[in-house]
C-alpha cells in the first residue's frame, strides 16, 4: 500500500495535499521548479494525468506558474498564502471533526496539552 491508495478521497487530491505539504516545509520556495508531471507521477505510482489534474488546481490557485517549455514554478508569497488557506480549511473542515472525536471519548484539555507538550 502506498501513500496513494491509504486515504479515501481522489488520488489528485492527495498528490495536492502531500505538494502543499513541500511548499509548506519549504520544501519547494518560491521560484522553485516542481518536479515534472511524469517525475511526480513515477514517484507516487500515479497517472500522469492525475498528477496533471493535481498541479493544474495549485495553478488555478495562483500558487505557481507554468512556463511554456520550461515547467511550473513556485510563485512568490504562495507559502504564505497556501498556510492561510490550509489553516482555514483546517478549522472549517478538519476541526470541527477533531473536536467531536474529542468531546466523544471525554477527553481533557488540559490532558492533551499535557501530552503535545511531551
Amino acid at each position: 500500500m502506498t501513500a496513494m491508495n491509504s486515504d479515501e478521497s481522489p488520488v489528485y487530491i492527495r498528490l495536492r495535499q502531500h505538494i502543499a505539504a513541500a511548499v509548506l516545509r519549504g520544501d519547494f520556495r518560491a521560484g522553485d521548479q516542481l518536479p515534472s508531471v511524469r517525475a511526480l507521477a513515477a514517484e507516487h505510482g500515479a497517472n500522469p494525468l492525475t498528477v496533471a489534474k493535481a498541479y493544474q488546481r495549485f495553478q488555478d490557485e495562483g500558487y505557481v506558474e507554468v512556463r511554456r517549455g520550461v515547467g511550473m514554478f513556485v510563485l512568490p508569497g504562495a507559502a504564505e498564502r497556501l498556510r492561510t488557506a490550509e489553516r482555514r480549511h483546517f478549522l472549517n473542515t478538519a476541526w470541527p471533526k477533531v473536536r467531536e472525536q474529542i468531546d466523544l471519548l471525554g477527553l481533557d484539555t488540559a490532558e492533551l496539552l499535557e501530552r503535545a507538550e511531551a
